[in-house]
């Protein structure tokens, strides 16, 4: 699991380890992630959780948590693997930031981090096997959706996207959170990609919990912004309109553990399965980031061995 240090993925962790103690949860972390795992096993009484260091913004990084994986799945030092929850992900000020790899930093981290560690573990999985991503309702682009918080994704060709921009225009908020919204979109395109290729009993879901104020997706805004957020938009869990994080990360454990949501590929909004925008279905924008995501990560287009 990745996102599991705090918000509402840190609450899904905890439910998962109190709810499944069955369950060995490994977590991605900055460093050695030995406080988090100690925090999760002492407020859950469950000591069956292990950390992998990983930066979601270094393919390096990436690759050698995978490797470190593998090898305590194939040694037996860990269980069988059935499911992967890629919870992370970052909303940034402006479109300028680029990873180590040279990446748009919200391209890198909310869409090709959960590629390459689904396509460096898919041999590992064990049917079956569930694979949930953490995508947006801001992918509508409507106001119905994202209360006008957040401007619509607006899709260039994936290898635009992947890039990152210095002009006028990318240095700005506004940019920064229509780079978010486009890359949920994309969430959407890799899980429909991914579904067709992955073998037969493992699955993969897209998963929206809606607006969840008061996560840590924010901390790169403005003080005013993260202000409004800890204060004026939290009152909106009390309404139909956002969900506290408690309730969100109970419901993404419920997605990751709970009955087979529906079949591969779907979209699973808040409680139950739901299509996603109109704008969502697009084969030939999933190919070609499908295609753009293996070439950027250096791997073949479709699935084989890889570690």
């Amino acid at each position: 699991m990745t996102g599991a240090s705090r918000g509402f993925g840190r609450i899904a962790a905890e439910k998962i380890l109190r709810d499944h103690p069955e369950i060995h949860l490994v977590v991605t972390a900055r460093g050695s992630g030995q406080q988090l795992v100690g925090d999760l096993a002492r407020a859950t009484a469950n000591a069956n959780v292990s950390a992998v260091s990983c930066d979601l913004a270094s393919m390096r990084s990436i690759r050698s948590a995978a490797a470190e994986l593998r090898k305590g799945l194939r040694s037996g030092a860990l269980p069988p693997l059935c499911g992967f929850v890629g919870n992370a992900g970052l909303q940034m000020t402006s479109r300028t930031h680029a990873s180590g790899d040279g990446i748009e930093t919200t391209f890198a981290v909310n869409v090709l981090a959960n590629y390459l560690l689904v396509r460096l573990l898919w041999e590992e999985f064990t049917a079956p096997a569930r694979i949930v991503i953490v995508g947006s309702d801001t992918h509508f682009g409507d106001l119905r959706h994202n209360m006008g918080m957040v401007p619509a994704p607006r899709w260039e060709s994936a290898p635009t996207l992947a890039r990152p921009r210095d002009d006028a225009a990318a240095r700005t908020a506004a940019e920064g959170r229509t780079a978010y919204s486009t890359s949920k979109l994309a969430v959407i395109y890799m899980v429909h990609a991914l579904a067709r290729r992955l073998p037969q009993g493992v699955d993969v879901h897209t998963f929206n919990p809606g607006y969840v104020p008061g996560t840590g997706l924010v901390r790169d805004a403005s003080p005013f912004v993260r202000f409004l957020s800890r204060t004026l938009l939290h009152a909106l869990t009390a309404t139909p309109l956002a969900l506290s994080p408690a309730a969100a990360g109970a419901l993404l454990a419920r997605a990751a553990t709970g009955p087979r949501p529906g079949g591969s590929g779907t979209y699973i909004d808040r409680r139950a399965v739901d299509d996603s925008s109109p704008e969502s279905y697009d084969r030939d924008r999933e190919d070609e980031l499908w295609h753009t995501a293996a070439a950027l990560c250096g791997l073949p287009v479709e699935l084989g061995h890889v570690g």
